[in-house]
């Protein structure tokens, strides 16, 4: 329920109102946007409070982009005017700390996985994509996409224990090297 989250939200220190609603940006994947007006004299940090929500609600609830805004947009009446929440942008949407661009070929590969499923135009390499607004649906498209590009099997729990782009980009060339070296695949983990 946005009620929920907007009580967990408004209960860290820099939080003195929130907003919480499901948009749909990129047509087909639904996010979780969170829209906050900081306390006076507070800056929003939204790794922080990423962090604290993770601790307070489960996962499919935190918000995949967190807003600050000066003021949340009323309506006449004195109620929130949802339709005047603007889009988040690319950088709402980051988890915190430096957004590193891909390195390698296959770092390539599984970033455009990432962006093109999450419907981003920026995710960094060190980037979790369950953080970004991934989830169960979004999360099997990209392991049906990434199949396809390695030409190998892919589960869940390789993504869940290798949520970025950097490990799991490694992960899949490592498995790529060992079926070519003709070594037994590498369990999940």
């Amino acid at each position: 329920e946005p009620g929920e989250i907007e009580d967990a939200l408004t209960a860290h220190p820099d939080v003195a109102q929130a907003a919480v609603v499901v948009r749909e940006d990129t047509p087909g994947v639904k996010r979780l946007a969170a829209y906050l007006v900081p306390s006076e004299g507070t800056l929003i940090s939204a790794a922080a409070i990423r962090r604290t929500l993770a601790v307070r609600l489960p996962e499919h609830m935190v918000p995949a982009a967190f807003v600050a805004l000066d003021a949340l947009p009323l309506t006449v009446n004195g109620k929130l005017d949802r339709k005047a929440l603007p889009a988040p942008r690319a950088e709402d949407f980051t988890t915190g700390g430096e957004r590193r661009a891909p390195r390698y070929p296959s770092e390539r590969v599984v970033h455009a996985a990432f962006t093109e499923v999450l419907g981003l135009p920026a995710v960094g390499i060190e980037e979790n994509f369950f953080d970004l607004g991934g989830h169960s649906l979004l999360a099997m498209e990209l392991l049906q996409r990434l199949r396809a590009d390695f030409e190998g099997d892919l589960r869940l729990p390789d993504l869940l224990a290798r949520p970025t782009v950097s490990a799991l980009a490694e992960f899949l060339v490592d498995r790529l090297v060992d079926a070519a070296l003709g070594d037994p695949p590498s369990c999940s983990a």
